[in-house]
């Protein structure tokens, strides 16, 4: 009642794909025959010219490199692409390299799809981490979760020398089987340059080596393709940023479609679809939501804030004994700093702040005695006096306790 809707998520057309699993066209022409009201489309490579090359190539790209290493491969790639954890896998054998998983990511996967007949391993080839020292390096291939240069995956912790049975070693070569997420860029330069460091040769898009990677969103001939295939009355690109959106309205005028069949749309924004129309409804607004990573609760502004002010400036606690007669001070504070810049000033600031706060308390009237009030009252003392003197604003915790 509502509408067909096509949603072509990354693709591309590969006439021949390594794992043989060619795109049945005929099950594309067979939705389109029933009308398509909108194709939601992947649009990643809309900038790109022409059709995505073929995955074809990489195996013997793979094969050619660890024959000519006398050092360890280590090959990263996304760690759901099990095609191309296919490809190296059967260079590997080929040439008698034993295969390594490192990351837990790479080696969900791996299970998955060894249980679901997607991922092929001859018996005898996997090797464990602590099995490495015992093979020559030219022995070895090693599948690395962690391309993208994520902090603490597994090719990050290899470059920071944080396995004891994986080295780096000048012999060694690192295979890129990926191109930089947008928006990771920097953080890829920066692995890179720590494998470099280590000695090892790197070998990615920018080396000039060949290539080691095909992407898996199809360029502007993929997309010019599907819509013909599919036909739909509206066109929708998702999965690119904005720019890329565009690109793929770019194509869509091409092929005959007028703007208003074509939206591109940002988080938050309402598409109101039935089966003959389809229109921008209101704008949502949408923000990030972070979550505590044991309860799975979500977590207010102000934890978010106590959180950032203890990673930037430390915690100071103050423990305040005061009389339950009359809510003045019974003993000298006693000041605790964590993670502060503060400590050489520990006694000074013990010295100020019981002046003060003795002080504070002696100048409110009557006798004060609710802990609550107290409490703020040497907290406000304690962060005005460390912003003045030190510029520092340290999370400030008065524990107030009677006697």
């Amino acid at each position: 009642p509502v509408g067909n809707y096509y949603h072509g998520a990354d693709y591309k057309f590969d006439l021949t794909p390594a794992d043989q699993k060619r795109t049945e066209f005929r099950k594309i022409t067979q939705a389109a025959q029933k009308g398509i009201t909108v194709l939601f489309s992947d649009c990643l490579g809309a900038e790109r010219p022409g059709f995505t090359p073929s995955e074809e190539m990489l195996t013997q790209n793979f094969e050619k490199t660890m024959r000519e290493s006398q050092g360890k491969v280590f090959v990263t790639t996304n760690s759901s692409n099990v095609s191309r954890l296919n490809q190296a896998i059967e260079a590997a054998e080929k040439l008698n390299r034993k295969v390594c998983f490192v990351g837990r990511s790479i080696i969900k996967v791996k299970q998955i799809a060894q249980k679901l007949g997607y991922l092929h391993i001859k018996r005898g080839t996997e090797i464990q981490i602590e099995a490495i020292p015992r093979y020559k390096s030219n022995q070895v291939m090693l599948l690395v979760a962690g391309s993208q240069g994520q902090e603490n995956s597994a090719m990050t912790r290899i470059a920071g020398g944080e396995y004891n049975a994986i080295k780096l070693q000048p012999s060694d070569m690192v295979i890129f089987s990926a191109d930089p997420i947008p928006g990771n860029e920097l953080a890829v330069s920066s692995l890179v340059d720590a494998i470099a460091k280590k000695g090892a040769t790197v070998i990615n898009s920018d080396s000039g080596s060949g290539s080691y990677h095909v992407s898996g969103h199809g360029s502007s001939g993929d997309h010019m393709l599907l819509i013909s295939l599919t036909q739909p009355k509206f066109l929708l690109p998702i999965s690119g940023t904005y720019r890329h959106m565009i690109a793929y309205r770019n194509l869509g005028e091409k092929m005959n479609y007028k703007r208003n069949q074509i939206f591109l749309i940002e988080n938050g924004q309402e598409v109101l679809l039935n089966a003959q129309q389809a229109k921008m409804g209101k704008k949502i607004e949408v923000k990030n939501v972070y979550v505590d990573e044991v309860s799975g609760e979500e977590l207010e502004s102000y934890v978010i804030r106590d959180r950032e002010r203890l990673a930037q400036e430390g915690v100071l606690i103050l423990l305040v004994e005061i009389k339950a007669s009359n809510g003045q001070l019974a003993s000298k504070p006693e000041v605790i700093m964590r993670g502060t810049s503060l400590s050489e000033s520990r006694e000074e600031l013990t010295k100020y702040l019981q002046k003060e706060i003795a002080k504070a308390l002696s100048n409110q009237k009557g006798n004060v005695t609710n802990r609550v009030y107290i409490r703020r009252v040497v907290g406000d003392v304690a962060e005005r006096y460390i912003f003045k003197k030190f510029h520092s604003q340290p999370l400030v915790l008065p524990v107030v306790i009677e006697v």
